[in-house]
């Protein structure tokens, strides 16, 4: 499924890497900054991620909760948070359901794996609509974090 900018995202909830439940309605009155990204401990992903971390605080200026999710366990996702001293929730969608709601999921990746998250990024408003989608068919490609700034400014 394609998610288009104006629409209601849909909804989930996963384990994050310290074993809590977090929907993406619990961030309601927060505009939230999902992150798809295919395997933690790979180097586009780190660079991404920990850039992200670097500049957490222009995201909590803008009311914006950031969420990294992958295919990768709550088990790898805790080492890895652990490891880049990440300061934002990283979500485990192990079964690849919300990946593939958000129609972010590869068919086939590197090393004939089959169902591992593209890189992706989409920001939901406080009301739970899309105002900004974009997903990477390219795993060496970084969203454009730009577009998402200057998208999260204009939803202060």
């Amino acid at each position: 499924m394609k998610i288009e900018t104006g629409q209601k995202a849909p909804d989930f909830v996963l384990y994050d890497s310290e074993k809590n439940k977090v929907g993406l309605s619990d961030f309601k009155g927060k505009n939230v900054l999902l992150l798809f990204f295919p395997q933690a401990f790979t180097g586009t992903c780190t660079k991404e991620l920990c850039s992200v971390r670097d500049h957490i605080e222009d995201y909590n200026n803008v009311n914006a909760q950031v969420l990294g999710i992958s295919v990768d366990s709550i088990f790898t996702l805790a080492k890895y948070k652990e490891e880049q001293k990440l300061n934002f929730p990283l979500l485990s969608d192990f079964n690849k359901e919300v990946s593939e709601d958000y129609g972010s999921l590869y068919e086939n990746f590197v090393f004939d794996m089959k169902g591992v998250s593209k890189r992706s990024a989409f920001v939901v408003d406080s009301e739970g609509v899309v105002r900004y989608a974009q997903v990477l068919e390219n795993a060496a490609d970084i969203p454009d974090f730009k577009a998402i700034d200057a998208v999260l400014a204009t939803l202060k």
